[in-house]
């Protein structure tokens, strides 16, 4: 059996964990909010419309922040159109996706959503269609206190203390085409830094997106962030970065080192950052935001828009796999291994569409696959990341040539003496003896280890499925000398904690 050696030290440290690495995302697309989040005539629903099972399942998986409310859908979006009363509310053409949006559900009920839910809103302005003005209108509305017209509205509407929302992100997407009101990085550069500046006018405590790339793919990449933050850079404290990654069929062995691609588009937006930093001669350092990753059949059948403009739709409602899951799982390593830089990240999206969470209208919910990678990272990544020195065999792949068929991160809690490691195996075929060496940590013991695998990668749940796929406890693990072996089965996700005797 292959042998793969990690290293460990508490001196290895990469940054403290950030809550805010475990954010999702709600949009107003297909089955998102309407049948997903809010769906009245559900046996579990709440005085406001709620799925309490819902709930619960984004409770236990443990988000810190959800971006709200697009997308896409944002470069369209009358923000005024979703408050007052629901019946005056008007009904309007949403161009992103091709459907009708009621408006039954805007700030107020996203708001008293958050809440319920326990996570903190991320709001995104509208930068396509809209600008300084109506993002000032919206700030003054969320975080007023009184006393001025929007401050008051939403007094009147129900809410008579201010939301106080800190997190912001200005625009969407604003490189892509596909956007609407599509901008060069020039012209968004300048309609953003002027809205940033305005926002702080009425809240000075705010932590502001720029938009960066939608991809690496995209023609202007690189470029853009160079452009958007030469505009920027004194005005925001973050910049996006977009991607979502897809099996190319027949080659599952390339799918499985996504993380691979992650890690270097990571990279290269932080050394485009940091560039403009030095030509700027600025002191400042701006971080990342990945506020929207995840796996996406984006050519499947599911991300066809409709035609004839209907409500809530069924779209973008991919099934997702065992090998989803451990990509799933390795982006999120990707991500925790970058924490000295990326301060935010964003799973998009969080029920039906793209989603760890699904649900049928007025009757029951599960979990996919792709649920539980994220959950035991957000319950049990605590303290600080550390970089692990790693020996591993290789997984040859068409795409990205020889990487680690091992792909890991640790994270170690100072406090309470408590150590994560997180590992996949891309192995196809082999199962991989992994030996930890935790001598420099003291007497340990095992608390779990556990591995989500099956012999089929192809293997999606359903309803009536979802408990088939899941973590369960590893067997072959065993202690000698402060060096935990465990056995990690070929194409797996797996966890295993540790903390002092």
């Amino acid at each position: 059996m292959p042998h793969a050696r990690l290293s460990l030290d508490p001196a290895f440290v990469v940054a403290p964990v950030s809550r805010h690495t475990f954010g999702t995302f709600i949009e107003h697309l297909g089955r998102c909010v309407y049948g997903g989040i809010h769906d009245p005539g559900h046996p579990t629903a709440d005085e406001d419309g709620f799925r309490g099972d819902v709930l619960e399942f984004v409770r236990d998986l443990g988000i810190s922040t959800v971006r709200y409310p697009g997308g896409n859908f944002v470069s369209g979006y009358r923000w005024e159109d979703g408050v007052g009363p629901v019946g005056d509310r008007p009904v309007r053409k949403d161009l992103a996706w091709h459907t009708t949006e009621p408006n039954t559900v805007g700030v107020d009920e996203f708001m008293r959503w958050a809440k319920k839910a326990g996570v903190e809103p991320m709001m995104a302005v509208n930068l396509g269609t809209r600008g300084v003005q109506e993002a000032v209108d919206l700030i003054d509305y969320t975080n007023g206190t009184g006393g001025s017209f929007h401050s008051d509205l939403r007094k009147k509407n129900g809410s008579a203390d201010p939301y106080d929302v800190k997190f912001w992100c200005l625009g969407n997407e604003m490189d892509g085409p596909w956007q609407i009101g599509h901008r060069t990085a020039k012209e968004y550069g300048r309609l953003a830094s002027e809205t940033a500046r305005a926002m702080r006018l009425v809240d000075p405590d705010l932590t502001l997106v720029a938009c960066g790339s939608s991809g690496s793919s995209m023609p202007t990449f690189g470029t853009w962030e160079r452009e958007v933050l030469e505009e920027t850079y004194d005005e925001v404290d973050l910049i996006s970065m977009h991607a979502y990654y897809w099996e190319e069929e027949g080659d599952l062995a390339s799918f499985l080192a996504s993380g691979v691609e992650m890690d270097h588009f990571i990279e290269d937006v932080v050394a485009s950052v940091d560039h403009v930093r030095a030509a700027m001669k600025r002191k400042k350092r701006i971080n990342v935001s990945f506020d929207e990753w995840n796996v996406w059949y984006l050519n499947g059948d599911a991300s066809k828009n409709p035609t004839d403009w209907p409500v809530a739709p069924v779209l973008l409602e991919d099934q997702y796999s065992v090998a989803d899951a451990v990509v799933v799982g390795s982006l999120l390593i990707s991500l925790l291994k970058h924490s000295d830089r990326v301060a935010s990240a964003s799973l998009a999206q969080l029920v039906n569409v793209i989603a760890p969470i699904m649900t049928e209208t007025g009757g029951r919910s599960w979990k996919q696959t792709t649920y539980h990678p994220f959950a035991q990272p957000s319950r049990y990544a605590t303290g600080d990341v550390l970089r692990i020195e790693a020996q591993s065999p290789v997984h040859e792949t068409t795409k990205y040539g020889a990487v680690p068929a091992i792909d890991s991160v640790a994270t170690h809690d100072p406090e309470t003496g408590d150590l994560v490691v997180f590992a996949i195996n891309r192995s196809l075929t082999e199962s991989i003896t992994v030996d930890v060496d935790t001598r420099a940590f003291g007497a340990l013991r095992l608390v779990e280890a556990t591995q989500l695998s099956n012999p089929d990668p192809y293997l999606k749940v359903t309803v009536d499925t979802a408990d088939s796929v899941a973590p369960v406890a590893n067997p072959n693990t065993s202690w000698s000398d402060s060096t935990l072996e465990v056995v990690l089965p070929p194409l797996s996700w797996n966890t295993v904690r540790l903390a002092k005797v």
